[in-house]
This record gives C-alpha cells, sequence and structure tokens, in this order.
C-alpha cells in the first residue's frame, strides 16, 4: 500500500477549478517531485494535503486513512509536516526554541508543572533540549541553537524550518520550494541534506521545485501539472524531455 494517495482530487474557488482530477501515489521513502510552471497549481495541492483547504472532490489517503476535512493539527499529528515557499519561522525566538515549539505533542507536561518548576518540568525540557539538538546536528546548525533564527544567513533559515517540521515526526515531509533563493553551493549542500533526511529518519519526500538540477539530481518520480491537470508523470529523465512539459515551460 502506498504511504500517499491521492484520488480525482479538486477544488475550486468560485469559478475558477484550480485543480482538477489529479491523482498521485507516492511510495513509502521516495523522494517524489511535483513541478510545473507559475500558477500550475503545486502549492494548492500542498494546502490540500496539509489541511489549509477543504478539496471539492476528490480523496487523499495517508497510510490508507482519508485525511479529507482533518484540520491542519489533526493532520500533523497523523504523520504529514511541511515548509512553506515563504520561510515562516518564530525569528525572535532562538534556532533551538523554533525546533522545540515542534516537540510539543511528542513531550509534554501540565500547565502547572511549568508554572512551579516542579521536578518533572526539568527532566521534559531536558529532553526537548536535547532531542531538538539531535535534529540540529543533521543540519548542521547545533553551533548556532542559541542564535536568534532572524541573524542566520538566508540558506541555514532553509535548513532550520526543514528542521522544525522535521521535528514534528512526519511519516511525509512536504518541502516547498526548498531551494529558492539559494547559491548552487547552497544547492548541492541542500540535495545531500535532503537525502541524509529520507535515510536517516526512514520517511517520505515530496517536494516542489523549480530547480532542475535539484529535481533531476534527487527525485525517483515526477507529476507536473499545468494548469491545475496532470500533464505528465514518471522518472525525471523521461518526463523532462516530454514535448508537452518542454512546451508548458518554453511555448512553441
Amino acid at each position: 500500500m502506498a504511504l500517499l494517495e491521492v484520488k480525482n482530487l479538486g477544488i475550486s474557488f468560485g469559478g475558477l477549478r484550480a485543480v482538477d482530477e489529479v491523482n498521485l501515489k507516492i511510495e513509502k521513502g521516495q523522494l517524489y517531485g511535483l513541478i510545473g510552471p507559475n500558477g500550475a497549481g503545486k502549492t494548492t495541492i500542498f494546502n490540500l494535503l496539509t489541511g489549509v483547504y477543504q478539496p471539492t472532490d476528490g480523496t487523499i489517503l495517508l497510510d490508507g486513512t482519508n485525511i479529507v476535512g482533518m484540520s491542519t493539527s489533526q493532520i500533523n499529528r497523523v504523520g504529514i509536516g511541511r515548509t512553506f515557499q515563504n520561510i515562516r519561522l518564530f525569528k525572535n525566538m532562538t534556532v533551538l526554541d523554533n525546533v522545540k515549539t515542534a516537540l510539543h505533542e511528542q513531550i509534554q507536561y501540565s500547565l502547572w508543572t511549568g508554572i512551579f518548576r516542579l521536578p518533572s518540568y526539568f527532566q521534559k525540557e531536558r529532553l526537548m533540549n536535547e532531542k531538538a539538538l539531535t535534529i540540529l546536528q543533521v543540519f548542521d546548525l547545533d553551533k548556532e541553537a542559541d542564535f536568534l533564527a532572524a541573524n542566520l544567513p538566508y540558506g541555514k533559515q532553509r535548513k532550520l524550518e526543514i528542521a522544525r517540521a522535521l521535528a514534528t515526526n512526519p511519516k511525509l515531509l512536504l518541502l516547498d520550494e526548498p531551494a529558492a533563493g539559494m547559491n548552487p553551493n547552497e544547492t548541492a549542500e541542500l540535495m545531500d541534506t535532503i537525502r541524509l533526511v529520507r535515510d536517516k529518519f526512514d520517511i517520505t519526500i515530496l517536494l516542489i521545485e523549480h530547480d532542475m538540477k535539484l529535481v533531476t539530481g534527487i527525485c525517483e518520480q515526477i507529476l507536473v501539472l499545468n494548469f491545475g491537470t496532470e500533464l505528465a508523470t514518471g522518472a525525471p529523465e523521461v518526463v523532462l524531455n516530454d514535448p508537452a512539459v518542454i512546451k508548458a515551460y518554453l511555448g512553441e
């Protein structure tokens, strides 16, 4: 059984059909790419998968469970984490605290325990610190754990957002243009990091990306969207040489 199976997914905004009859099947452990020209509906699909939008029609099965109708927090709890096209860090919190915010579902203590600083409070805080630092080490951000997120270079802010999403312990990690704004060296490093995250944490990754070098370098399968509909799907080397895909990107 596929980890994620999307069947006949669609959404309408008034008279606009933004996504129409999209089907997607991602196996456990895959690195899957979602590409297409600007306005093709890629981020809309991410918003449908995470409950930001509710689909007009279709089903979304995560590990066999239909998640349509769930809230964003419920979907996160059942196993989907994401990053955003525009970085959404808590800029005035430390790097460590940004990751700790994502651990609140896994390591909890009561309100009174926190107010009165009972022994279990210190125990749970120490456990969260250790887990957050372990995740930050994967991204080589543990040395900046006490920095404010706003003071990190752009590339490291991107990594921190992935680290925070990873801290929610997802089965499926959605990355929305993770290489946006990065230089070639940062992009190459990011490719290695994404592979490491997939292998080390045994998770499945679906990413939106315009950098074709990154897409062909790490994705095992690709779905191409155009005007909210499926244009092509398959291995990168096949899909990116498809005349219909070339036409959608470059015109006649």
